[in-house]
């Protein structure tokens, strides 16, 4: 799916089979160590991504680095990025009052708005300098020792009927922190799945045009 375990022993008795743990929420971002439903997901690695009829997903590629994932769904995209946070502080109050700095910069405008995960910002900004400005939402979500970033453009900045597929996608999202120490806000890392690597592995090398452009986004269907 890629577009890219004294006196004679006793018998011991078998454990007993162990029931997956029950959410405690009714939906997430999930964390990899709470219970979580089964769904079907994309393993990145850093984040288990829920795919569904129709969905595009591609990996957002910074050199060598897969920095984040976008979900395409008709004429609608959401961006979800996933960074490390303090053990004891979420960090989307802090963020927040970035990217409304940000916008403002830019030239558009922004206000906060109860949504469905909380604080969020509904924001009209500019794709270019010059050009008519764009609705988009940013979404944070705070979770154990992480933090989720979702920008929601196109026509479900506005719909709230697009925007049900897209929010659905967030509140099945997994988180995988791991253990390792990491600073605040640094990203979490990303990876294709094993399915897309091994595809890679098999094509053949192709001969090197310096004037052709590489490949930079990898396209799971």
């Amino acid at each position: 799916m890629f577009r890219r375990r004294r006196g004679a022993a006793e018998p011991m008795a078998a454990p007993p089979e162990t029931e997956p743990a029950v959410p405690v929420r009714e939906s997430g971002p999930w964390d990899a160590d709470e219970g979580y439903p089964t769904a079907e997901r994309v393993d990145l690695g850093g984040l288990l991504l829920p795919i569904g009829a129709g969905f595009e997903v591609q990996l957002q590629v910074a050199g060598d680095q897969i920095i984040g994932a976008l979900v395409l769904v008709e004429e609608s995209a959401l961006q979800v990025h996933a960074f490390a946070a303090p053990k004891r502080s979420g960090i989307w109050d802090e963020v927040r009052a970035e990217l409304v700095r940000e916008v403002g910069v830019a030239g558009g405008t922004v206000e906060e708005r109860e949504g469905p995960f909380g604080i969020e910002l509904a924001a009209q900004v500019p794709q270019q300098p010059g050009e008519a400005k764009q609705p988009v939402r940013y979404l944070g979500i705070d979770g154990p020792r992480w933090f989720l970033r979702a920008v929601v453009s196109g026509p479900a900045a506005v719909d709230p009927a697009a925007a049900e597929p897209l929010e659905n996608v967030i509140k099945d999202i997994v988180v995988v922190r791991g253990d390792e120490p990491m600073a605040p806000k640094e990203a979490i890392a990303l990876r294709l799945p094993a399915e897309a690597r091994q595809a890679m592995e098999q094509e053949p090398e192709p001969e090197w045009n310096p004037f052709e452009r590489g490949p930079e986004i990898a396209e799971i269907r």
